[in-house]
């Protein structure tokens, strides 16, 4: 399963940006999909997630300003960033976990396979201050 990340940028502090991860194949069902985040010389750490069910959980660091969403029919999450802070900079990399998917884009009892966790390749935010 691929996930592809877009809608990164540079903003202005106070400024907000969207980003986007659509996971592509056959998909039958993800439990979280989510977004996490790795500055220069900083661990990566969990921004927001989101489960199918439409539980959400963010960082301490982004409450009241970020938030997530999930089109479960699109398999794709969302984050909209709002109020930007220049500590927000960084490259933003989304997650999706527990992954059940159809071989072959072709959904047979036999074909259905679980993958644990994937990444997407990341995207960047710039906010200037």
């Amino acid at each position: 399963v691929q996930l592809q990340a877009s809608g990164g940028g540079l903003v202005h502090s106070g400024g907000a940006l969207r980003l986007s991860c659509a996971a592509s194949g056959k998909i039958v069902s993800i439990a979280s999909m989510g977004w996490y985040r790795q500055a220069p010389g900083k661990q990566r750490e969990m921004v927001a997630d989101c489960t199918s069910t439409g539980s959400t959980n963010y960082a301490d660091s982004v409450k009241g300003r970020f938030t997530i969403s999930r089109d479960n029919a699109k398999n794709t999450v969302y984050l909209q960033m709002d109020s930007l802070k220049p500590e927000d900079t960084a490259v933003y990399y989304c997650n999706a976990e527990q992954i059940y998917y159809c071989s072959g884009g072709v959904c047979y009892e036999d074909t259905v396979r679980y993958e644990l966790q994937s990444w997407g390749q990341g995207t960047l935010v710039t906010v200037s201050s």
